[in-house]
C-alpha cells in the first residue's frame, strides 16, 4: 500500500513538474513574441531586409570567390543580421559595438563560424570521429568545441554536417559520418546536444548549431562537388533524410541549405524542401540560412536573374542570405513589384530575431564576449588531452599480418614518408581556426613515446605527389604538398639507407589534408604514385612495413593490402595526431575504431555501400548472367562497413532470440555471447542488422539497427543483448508512409556488416 501511495505521489509530482515546465515554456514564448512584435513595429522594410543579410569581411578561410564589401557601413545602417569569418573576442566586440551603439535600433548580430571538428583545438575529422562509434565521445567533442568557440566570442556554429555520403570520390565525405542513416542520425543528435545542451542557452557556454547541408548534398553525381542530385522521394526519406530529421528532433536552432538541386529546383529556392518537409512535416521552428552565395548560384542553375532567384528563395522559406547580398539589393524592389510580400520578409526577419532572443543577445549583446574566459578556456591543455583520446579511438586497424603491431619500444624504427614530419597535414580539412604549427607530428609522437628506449630514424622518402599542377590545386590554403628540391631518386635512396638500419619500417603516407574536403573531389582515390613507388621499394627490403595511412575518404588499397604487413588508418587526427598514433602503434591503446564508410577495391565499384538493394539476379560465380564485374572475382568491397581489427581477437556465439514471432507493440530479445580470445584487453563494437525478406517495395540487404561497445579483458566473455521492436522494422513505402509489414525477417549480429551470424523471426 505504501509503495502504491509513493508511486501515486511520484506520478503526481512528475505531472506537476511537467505542467510547470510547459507553462514556463509558454510564458517565455509569449514574452519573446511580444518583444519581437514590438521591435518589428519600429523597423523599416530596409531594416527588416538587413536582418536577412549574413556577411563576411574576409581574412579567414573562404569557400567562395566573393567577400562582402562595405561591412562596417552596412552594420551602422542596420543592414547586417550576422557575420562569419571573424574570430576572437576583440574583433567580435568591435563589430557588435557597431551594431548596438551605432545602428538606429541597436539590434545585436549573430557571429558564426565553421566549427567542424574542434575550434582552435582541433579534433579528428568527422569521418574519423564517426569511426569511434562512441556517441558519448562525439557529443563531448561538440560540447568542448562549442565551449571553446563560445569563449572566443562566437554564438553560432555551422555544424553538424550530416550528409549521407556513399561516394568516396566526393571530398566532403571527410566532413560526414559516413554512409549509414541510422548511425548518422544518432551522431546528428549527439552533436546538437553537445553544442546546444538543453536548448535553453542559459549560460554563455552553449551556442546555436546549424545542421547542414539540407538536403542530399552527399549524393552529388559522379562524386563531383556542387554537382546535380537526382533521386526518388522514397530513397530520400529512407536513407538521406534521417540525420537531418534527427537534428531537428534534437532541437537544432538553424539549418543551412545545400548547393544541389532537389527535384530539379535548387535546394536554396526549393519550397517543398524548406517549407513542406522541414517546417510542415518535421515541425522545424528555427531559422534557415543559405550556403555561401548559394542564392546567387541559382542564376547559373538557370532559375533567373538575381532579383528572381532572391524572391524565389525567400518565398521558399529561406531566411538568411550568406554573402551574396541578393536579398539586400533586390527584395525591396520585389515588394514594390508585388513579387514578394512584406509578410514573407516579416516571417524571415522574425525567425532571425527569435534566434537572437533565445541566445540572450537582446538582454546582453556581449554575452559571449568575455576576454577572461577566452584566455582561460581557449587552447586549454584539457582540450588537447581530449583531442588525443578522441584520435586514438578514431583510428581503424585495417590489417595486422603476423601481429607485427603493436611495436616494441626498443631497437631501431625507420619512420619514412612525406607525412611523417608534416605538422601542416595533421589537422585535416576544415580546420578553419586551428594553428597547424602547434600540432604534433608523427615523428614527434614516436620520439615522445620512446624516449631513450628506441632509436627513431627519419627520412621523407618521397613527395606526397610529384605533379606540380596537382600540388598547386591542393595548396589553396597553404603548402600541404611540398615538392622537395631533391630528386625522387635521391629521397628514395636516403629512405632505403635508413630502412637498412631499422628493425621495422613505419611508412606515413596518404593524402594531404586538403586532398579531401570541400572542392576536393578525386577521380582516382588511390595513394599517389610517388608514395606507391616508395612503398614498393620499402616492401622489397624484406623488413616489416607498417603503413600509417592519412586520408579523408576511403581509398583503394588493393596493392597495399596485399603487400604491407599492417595498415593503421589514422584519418587526420588533429592537434594531437602524432602522440595518438604513437599510443596505438606501441599498444598503449588497443585500436577500437570501425569503418563508417565502405572501402572499395577500385573506383569502378563506386557507389558502394553495405545497405544496397538486392537485384533480381544476385551475384553467382557460376552464372555469367548475374550482377557482377568481369574483372573482379566478386562484388565485395575491400573493407566493409563496420570493419576494424584489434590487437586481440573476438569470437561470437550463435545468435539467440527469445521468441519466433512478434506482433505490433511487442519486442524480441536478441542475445549473443562475445569472448575475447586473444592476448590483449580490448574494445569490441557488436553490431546488429535486420533484413526484411519480403516487402511491398524491394528491400535492402540489411540495415543497422543497433550496436554496443563492450570492453573485454583477455579471456573474458560477455552476453550482449539487443531489443528489436516493431518500429525497428519500419520503412518508407511507395506512398512515403512509414510502416512495418507482416512477414519474415532476419537478424544479423557480428563484428561488421559482412562477418555476421544470423537468426530468423516473423512479424505477425
Amino acid at each position: 500500500m505504501k509503495k502504491t501511495i509513493g508511486l501515486l505521489i511520484g506520478l503526481s509530482l512528475g505531472c506537476l513538474l511537467a505542467n510547470a515546465q510547459q507553462k514556463q515554456s509558454a510564458d517565455k514564448s509569449k514574452s519573446m513574441d511580444a518583444f519581437i512584435t514590438s521591435l518589428m513595429s519600429k523597423m523599416t522594410l530596409e531594416e527588416k531586409i538587413g536582418q536577412l543579410n549574413l556577411v563576411t569581411p574576409g581574412g579567414g578561410i573562404l569557400t567562395g570567390a566573393v567577400v562582402s564589401q562595405g561591412v562596417e557601413e552596412n552594420i551602422v545602417k542596420g543592414n547586417v543580421g550576422g557575420m562569419f569569418g571573424i574570430i576572437g573576442t576583440e574583433k567580435i566586440r568591435k563589430a557588435q559595438e557597431l551594431a548596438v551603439n551605432k545602428s538606429r535600433l541597436k539590434i545585436p548580430m549573430l557571429f558564426g563560424s565553421d566549427v567542424i571538428h574542434g575550434y582552435k583545438t582541433t579534433f579528428p575529422i568527422p569521418l574519423g570521429l564517426s569511426a569511434s562509434w562512441n556517441l558519448d565521445l562525439i557529443e563531448k567533442s561538440a560540447q568542448l568545441a562549442g565551449n571553446e568557440a563560445s569563449a572566443d566570442g562566437l554564438n553560432w556554429v555551422f555544424s553538424p554536417m550530416v550528409d549521407i555520403a556513399r561516394d568516396p570520390r566526393w571530398g566532403r565525405i571527410a566532413e560526414s559520418s559516413g554512409e549509414d542513416p541510422y548511425l548518422g542520425a544518432l551522431i546528428a543528435k549527439a552533436m546538437v546536444r553537445g553544442y546546444q545542451g538543453d536548448n535553453t542557452y542559459a549560460g554563455n557556454d552553449k551556442l546555436m548549431a546549424c545542421v547542414k547541408h539540407f538536403a542530399l548534398y552527399g549524393a552529388a553525381e559522379a562524386g563531383r562537388d556542387y554537382n546535380a542530385v537526382d533521386m526518388s522521394h522514397q530513397k530520400m526519406y529512407e536513407f538521406y533524410f534521417p540525420p537531418y530529421k534527427a537534428a531537428v528532433e534534437a532541437g537544432v536552432g538553424s539549418v543551412m541549405s545545400s548547393f544541389n538541386e532537389v527535384d530539379g529546383v535548387p535546394a536554396t529556392g526549393n519550397k517543398w524542401l524548406l517549407t513542406d518537409v522541414l517546417r510542415k512535416q518535421w515541425g522545424f521552428k528555427g531559422m534557415v540560412t543559405s550556403d555561401y552565395t548559394s542564392v546567387n548560384e541559382m542564376i547559373p542553375h538557370g532559375m533567373g536573374n538575381l532579383q528572381e532567384v532572391s524572391a524565389l528563395a525567400v518565398k521558399a522559406g529561406m531566411d538568411m542570405d550568406m554573402v551574396g547580398e541578393g536579398f539586400l539589393t533586390t527584395l525591396k524592389k520585389s515588394v514594390t513589384e508585388g513579387k514578394v510580400s512584406v509578410a514573407d520578409i516579416d516571417l524571415s526577419c522574425r525567425r532571425i530575431l527569435e534566434a537572437k532572443y533565445k541566445l540572450g543577445l537582446f538582454t546582453n549583446p556581449f554575452k559571449f564576449i568575455d576576454e577572461q574566459r577566452s584566455a582561460k578556456e581557449v587552447l586549454n591543455p584539457a582540450l588537447r588531452n581530449f583531442a588525443r583520446e578522441a584520435a586514438t579511438k578514431s583510428f581503424v586497424l585495417l590489417k595486422n599480418k603476423d601481429q607485427v603491431l603493436p611495436l616494441k619500444k626498443s631497437g631501431a624504427i625507420a619512420l619514412i614518408g612525406p607525412l611523417a614530419d608534416s605538422k601542416r597535414n595533421m589537422l585535416g580539412t576544415w580546420a578553419v581556426s586551428g594553428d597547424w604549427q602547434t600540432s604534433v607530428s608523427v615523428l614527434e609522437g614516436l620520439k615522445n613515446a620512446t624516449g631513450n628506449k628506441a632509436k627513431v630514424l627519419y627520412a621523407k622518402g618521397a613527395n606526397i605527389s610529384n605533379d606540380t599542377g596537382f600540388a598547386h590545386r591542393v595548396n589553396t590554403f597553404g603548402v600541404e604538398i611540398e615538392i622537395d628540391k631533391r630528386s625522387p631518386q635521391q629521397m628514395l635512396d636516403e629512405a632505403l639507407s635508413i630502412a637498412k638500419q631499422a628493425d621495422v619500417i613505419v611508412a606515413a603516407v596518404g593524402e594531404a589534408a586538403d586532398m579531401s574536403g570541400e572542392a576536393a573531389s578525386r577521380t582516382a582515390i588511390d595513394i599517389p604514385e610517388s608514395q606507391r613507388d616508395l612503398l614498393a621499394a620499402l616492401v622489397k627490403t624484406g623488413k616489416p612495413v607498417v603503413l600509417v595511412l592519412f586520408n579523408g575518404r576511403p581509398l583503394t588499397l588493393g596493392w597495399e593490402n596485399e603487400n604491407v604487413n599492417a595498415i593503421l588508418d589514422v584519418w587526420f587526427g588533429g592537434h594531437e595526431a602524432g602522440n595518438a598514433i604513437a599510443d596505438v602503434l606501441f599498444g598503449d591503446y588497443n585500436p577500437s575504431g570501425r569503418l563508417t564508410a565502405t572501402f572499395p577495391r577500385n573506383v569502378g565499384q563506386i557507389p558502394i555501400y553495405y545497405n544496397h538493394k538486392i537485384t533480381g539476379r544476385p551475384y553467382d560465380n557460376n552464372n555469367r548472367f548475374t550482377s557482377k564485374y568481369l574483372d573482379l572475382p566478386d562484388n565485395s568491397p575491400l573493407y566493409p562497413f563496420g570493419y576494424g581489427l584489434s590487437y586481440t581477437t573476438f569470437s561470437y556465439g550463435d545468435v539467440k532470440i527469445d521468441k519466433a514471432s512478434i506482433k505490433k507493440g511487442e519486442s524480441i530479445k536478441v542475445k549473443v555471447d562475445v569472448k575475447n580470445t586473444g592476448n590483449y584487453d580490448g574494445v569490441e563494437t557488436v553490431q546488429l542488422y535486420v533484413q526484411d525478406l519480403v516487402a511491398s517495395i524491394a528491400p535492402v540487404s540489411k540495415k543497422l539497427k543497433g550496436f554496443q561497445q563492450i570492453s573485454l579483458k583477455k579471456g573474458e566473455s560477455k552476453t550482449v543483448e539487443f531489443t528489436i521492436t516493431e518500429q525497428d522494422l519500419r520503412f518508407y513505402n511507395a506512398n512515403l508512409q512509414y510502416v512495418s509489414e507482416p512477414g519474415e525477417f532476419k537478424v544479423f549480429v557480428g563484428a561488421n556488416s559482412r562477418n555476421v551470424k544470423e537468426a530468423q523471426f516473423s512479424l505477425k
